[in-house]
């Protein structure tokens, strides 16, 4: 498309955030001046007196902003984590857990929905990201905590990056808790995931790094050094997400 024919857009009277440390301004804030959209994409920031003839849209002072990356969220899942409303109320995490509650009645919920159930369920609350200003955003897996099931959670994650406006990135998160099938033995279900879930759901592509909940309701720290090691040995990014009621000895991966 040449430049003659092109569409040029230019969103006005807003109060841009550019981010800019060159600006005095917090967050590189820009009063006066007009976004240039060309073809749906950013071409340039002008102060209004340089406004070049086109079709103009009013902003009414809102403030326009970078796209807003969410860094951890829990798009796919079966049921609807209802204990949320009992972490606000001031229960702890373990109690729920202990009751059945959290991650167990979620994994429940998730291995009895089907793929097409599951997206049906996602795909809302994705839009709702949308809405609130979210262009890039991972997805984590973890409630499937078998292959098939966590395949199923990766696949839809991938629906999801396939037919929306929105950058998505899956991290495989099969260490988020220990399965029925395997109480009593979370070193056996670590070998699972090491040996069978991580390597095959990799070579299938459908994520793009590796984490674990590293808690006391999740996985020690000797647990997860054992899915860092195989998830480096095939070159695979790391990620934990760690308790904040311990204090963890630091050191590279």
């Amino acid at each position: 498309m040449t430049e003659a024919t092109s569409e040029l857009v230019i969103w006005r009277n807003g109060r841009l955030a550019t981010l800019n440390p060159d600006h005095a301004q917090p967050y590189g804030l820009l009063e006066r001046h007009a976004l240039l959209v060309r073809d749906g994409r950013i071409a340039a920031i002008v102060a209004e007196d340089d406004v070049p003839s086109g079709r103009s849209i009013d902003l009414e002072g809102r403030l326009v902003t970078p796209g807003l990356i969410d860094c951890h969220t829990h798009l796919v899942f079966g049921g609807s984590r209802a204990q949320w409303e009992q972490r606000l109320n001031g229960v702890s995490y373990q109690t729920i857990s202990a009751s059945g509650g959290g991650i167990n009645s979620t994994v429940r919920a998730t291995r009895d929905s089907s793929e097409a159930e599951l997206l049906a369920l996602a795909q809302p609350r994705l839009e709702r990201l949308l809405r609130e200003g979210v262009t890039t955003t991972e997805i984590k897996s973890g409630y499937g905590l078998d292959l098939p099931n966590e395949r199923k959670m990766l696949r839809v994650a991938r629906q999801l990056a396939d037919h929306n406006g929105v950058e998505l990135s899956a991290t495989l998160l099969s260490a988020h808790a220990t399965p029925p099938e395997y109480q009593g033995d979370a070193n056996g279900y670590i070998t699972l995931v090491c040996e069978t879930i991580l390597p095959t759901l990799w070579q299938e592509g459908l994520f793009e790094s590796v984490d674990v909940f590293c808690e006391n309701v999740g996985f020690s720290p000797q647990q997860t050094e054992r899915v860092f090691q195989a998830a480096q040995a095939l070159g695979i990014p790391v990620k934990a997400t760690l308790s904040s009621s311990r204090r963890w000895a630091a050191r590279s991966w």
